[in-house]
């Protein structure tokens, strides 16, 4: 993206962070491709015949990112978080619903590594990763962010310190932290 997006995304966040309405509009065209990539390499790790499809789950999320007004979008980097956080909830929430349709529900015990294929070979997967990330919240919820913007959002280290507004040592640290009590949860 160029530096001049970017400095024009910024700025749409934050004229729709203070309620102006046509923000969003002219906000969705300079991010759209991002959002679809961002839902391409979710959909990606998805299994086979999976039913959303990368327009319906960008589409979804954008229904449920103008349904947020309490938001106050500090930059892209942020948009982008919280975008990674909302198609996440949809892939968890789609998961389930075709478990408990599918299977009559419950969740299996995976480990780091196949929870991490978020759901290449059965939504269990990915909903088992998401109740460990929910313990995880409930203990840290910085870290619990950490993991969702650089596995689900694909945000790089210091693009996740930027959105958190911490060092970059801080944000690595962390990673490593809570990866490890990733593996642990998923594992026992």
């Amino acid at each position: 993206m160029a530096e001049l997006t970017k400095s024009q995304v910024t700025q749409l966040l934050q004229r729709w962070s203070d309620g102006e309405a046509t923000a969003i509009e002219d906000l969705m065209p300079l991010v759209y491709d991002e959002l679809r990539q961002l839902a391409k390499r979710y959909l990606r790790k998805e299994r086979q015949g999976h039913t959303l499809e990368t327009s319906a789950l960008v589409h979804e999320a954008y229904v449920r990112l103008i349904d947020q007004n309490r938001v106050q979008w500090r930059n892209r980097a942020h948009f982008y978080a919280i975008s990674a956080q909302t198609m996440r909830r949809i892939l968890v929430d789609h998961a389930r619903s075709h478990l408990y349709q599918k299977r009559g529900g419950g969740a299996v015990k995976v480990s780091l590594d196949e929870a991490l294929h978020v759901g290449s070979e059965s939504p269990a997967h990915l909903v088992a990763l998401d109740e460990a990330l929910e313990r995880l919240s409930a203990k840290d919820q910085q870290k619990c962010r950490i993991v969702e913007m650089r596995f689900f959002g694909g945000l790089t280290h210091p693009e996740i310190a930027e959105v958190l507004e911490v060092s970059l040592s801080t944000v690595e640290r962390q990673w490593r932290v809570a990866r490890a009590w990733l593996y642990q949860a998923l594992e026992s």
